[in-house]
């Protein structure tokens, strides 16, 4: 508690009484005859009151979690002015209500602030105060990445936030999607959805208008995803919806139907992952997480070592990835004789490489491709898989509901 006594000083009156002229013998010091003369009644001034100060945290404190709430209150006075601010003199917003003043945003771990206070004392002399308190320094400064900003993405993309680490309880979860908003031009129904503890996506209802801005604004500053895990920055992004490329793969007849706008663009003769639990093309709508160009294919990745039955380790170009777990559309010059009539490949979707040339400089990350024709399941967080759901059970998918 901070004091803040405001003084005033109070003038003492003296009256002084004087006679007109010369006293005179006949009414001087007569008994029963009343003294001419000025008289005065003395009045008291009230002593002020200092305004009294209270801020939380305490001066000095350290170690504030950073949604604990600044919050500054006066007694025996009224508040003028509360200033918050870090040492880059960034200021922490706040609200005045029945004379308490209280912030609205979450603060910075590791970060010092300096509070000052201006306030009156009951004689309205103003007086100010400052004081100083510290947050705490997380054992883990989680960090997080709002995807796709600045690109033109397929309808089939999502807003998504990635975060580094594991957001770990539903309640922290819910916390984050209370904060983060998409908006969109033109105005397009969607929700926020959590494929798994780290990413966090807006998915619309149907597939994206062409054309389609969207925003997302993730003001996570001082928000906990974990034990001792805080996040220390705020960020937004955008990226424009571009043309309606949808794609067909059809396993099982080995052909793949590309279209734009509703119509037809090529077919184009493929091969997919020849037959068995880990080389199957995995069935589901998946959209192209990126382009990557040249990529070099190694089983090891997919724990099939070198020397080992079915090794292999080989370049591919125009490469598309369309999961986490190793699909990819690619060239396959090796695999034209197969293209069209098996499916000879590790899990890929093979194509000659004029084809695949064409695919590469015609696609975009978030184009949809759909995959039909096998019994091994697309998983939703083997990729970006929110259209894995309807929309009903993907409204389920947000902690919030």
């Amino acid at each position: 508690m901070v004091t803040v006594a405001v003084t005033a000083v109070a003038a003492a009156l003296v009256m002084t009484g004087c006679s007109g002229g010369p006293s005179s013998p006949a009414t001087d010091n007569v008994a029963g005859t009343p003294s001419s003369g000025a008289s005065s009644t003395s009045k008291s001034t009230p002593t002020p009151t200092p305004a009294v100060v209270d801020v939380t945290p305490a001066d000095g404190a350290t170690g504030v979690k950073p949604t604990a709430p600044v919050v500054v209150k006066v007694s025996s006075g009224s508040l003028s002015e509360v200033s918050v601010k870090d040492a880059q003199g960034k200021a922490v917003e706040g609200k005045l209500a029945n004379g308490t003043w209280t912030s609205k945003a979450r603060l910075a771990p590791s970060t010092a602030y300096t509070v000052s206070v201006t306030a009156a004392g009951s004689d309205g002399t103003p007086a100010t105060t400052t004081s100083r308190f510290t947050t705490l320094k997380p054992a883990v400064t989680a960090t997080y990445g709002i995807l796709y900003a600045g690109q033109t993405v397929g309808v089939g993309m999502p807003a998504s936030i990635q975060f580094d680490s594991a957001v770990t309880t539903p309640e922290l979860r819910a916390q984050v999607e209370k904060l983060v908003t998409v908006t969109t031009s033109p105005k397009t129904e969607g929700h926020w959805g959590w494929l798994d503890n780290r990413q966090l996506m807006w998915r619309p209802k149907d597939y994206w208008q062409p054309g389609t801005k969207v925003t997302v604004n993730a003001p996570l500053t001082g928000v906990q995803t974990g034990d001792g895990k805080w996040i220390a920055n705020d960020d937004s992004a955008s990226f424009t919806v571009g043309s309606s490329m949808i794609s067909t793969v059809d396993i099982k007849n080995h052909v793949m139907t590309v279209t734009r706008g509703g119509q037809v663009l090529r077919t184009i003769p493929i091969s997919a992952g020849r037959p068995g639990p880990e080389t199957e093309t995995r069935s589901g709508t998946k959209v192209i997480i990126r382009k990557e160009g040249t990529v070099i294919m190694d089983s090891s990745t997919i724990g099939i070592k070198k020397g080992e039955p079915g090794y292999y380790k080989i370049k591919t170009q125009s490469a598309m990835r369309v999961t986490w777990t190793g699909e990819y559309l690619h060239s396959a010059p090796w695999s034209v004789g197969s293209q069209g009539s098996s499916n000879v490949s590790h899990g890929c979707v093979n194509m000659a490489p004029e084809n695949a040339a064409w695919m590469y400089a015609n696609s975009k990350a978030g184009d949809v491709v759909k995959f039909t024709g096998s019994s091994r399941v697309f998983q939703p967080s083997e990729g970006i898989g929110v259209w894995q759901y309807s929309y009903a059970n993907w409204v389920k998918q947000s902690a919030l509901a």
